[in-house]
Formats: structure tokens, sequence, C-alpha cells
């Protein structure tokens, strides 16, 4: 089982693949992608797409997790945001990859058992989780390997929970 993890932007997304043996998550890959700054946003979203679907066709990840949109205060930039989630979205749909998606808060209390942690302390985190002898960066993809950790978690959680016919 190898899940793909997502903290999606338009100035840089950043990915994680995580593969399952057992109950433990291996870390396979991870990284950015960076579209160029000065092009249309529609060059910019065709930019990830094409790189998030090469990405998928040479890793061949089974599941897609993505982190939700965060509201914050700045409407614009969570608009901005929600054009590069539906970009990755629409790729994962085409490569017939079941997608979830998670709250940033879901995801930090996943990783380090506090929903409010900083992002230093999910980066220290995904390193002991996947067994790192170096800290994950840049953050975009260490974020990206906590939701892809997040996501493991809650396959788990709900497949033993499953299993006692709750």
């Amino acid at each position: 089982m190898r899940i793909l993890g997502l903290d999606p932007g338009i100035r840089c997304t950043g990915y994680g693949i995580i593969a399952i043996h057992g109950r433990n998550p291996t870390l396979v890959d991870y990284g950015t992608i960076t579209p160029p700054v000065k092009v249309s946003m529609g060059e910019r979203l065709s930019v990830l797409y094409d790189d998030l679907a090469q990405l998928i066709d040479m890793n061949r990840p089974d599941e897609f997790a993505i982190e939700a949109t965060f509201y914050g205060v700045n409407v614009k930039s969570a608009l901005t945001l929600g054009q590069a989630r539906g970009a990755a979205l629409l790729c994962a749909a085409h490569h017939n990859l079941p997608a979830s998606e998670y709250a940033p808060r879901k995801v930090k209390l996943a990783t380090t058992g506090n929903g409010r942690a900083a992002k230093e302390q999910v980066q220290f985190m995904v390193q002991r989780i996947l067994n790192m002898d170096h800290l994950p960066e840049p953050m975009d993809a260490s974020d990206a390997l906590a939701v892809a950790i997040c996501h493991h978690q809650q396959r788990s959680q709900v497949g033993a929970l499953a299993s006692q016919g709750v």
C-alpha cells in the first residue's frame, strides 16, 4: 500500500509518499512542485497538474490524501489555494485514486498528539515516525508527509473498529 500526501499551494506544493508494510509506514519519496511565478494562474495550475500526474505515474500510489483548506483571514489566499487543491483533486480523480481530505488540526493531532503543534514539531515527529536520519525539508514536503501519515492512521483506526464489529 502506498499513500501520496499533498500539502497544496500555488507557489509551492509539498508531496510525500509513504509505503505501508504491516502497520509501519516507511518513506518512499518527498519533495515539492514549484510552478514558475511569472506565468498566468492557468499555466501554474497546469504545471501543478502535469507534475503531479508524472509523480503518480512514477510512484503508483494506491490512495491520495490532501490537506483541507485553512480558512484564515485572507479570503483571496484561500480562493487561490482552493484552485491548487482543485487541480490536485482532479489529477487524483483522473488517475482513479481514492482521495481523502484532512484538516490541518487533524494532521497535527495525528503526528504530534497536539492539534495546535508548531510546524517544527510536526517536522520532528515526521522524522521520527519515518525513521529518517535528517529533518524532512522544506516544510511543505514535511507537511505533506504528515498528511500521508495522518491518512494511514485514519485507515488503521477504521480497520481496527471494523474488525471489532463497531
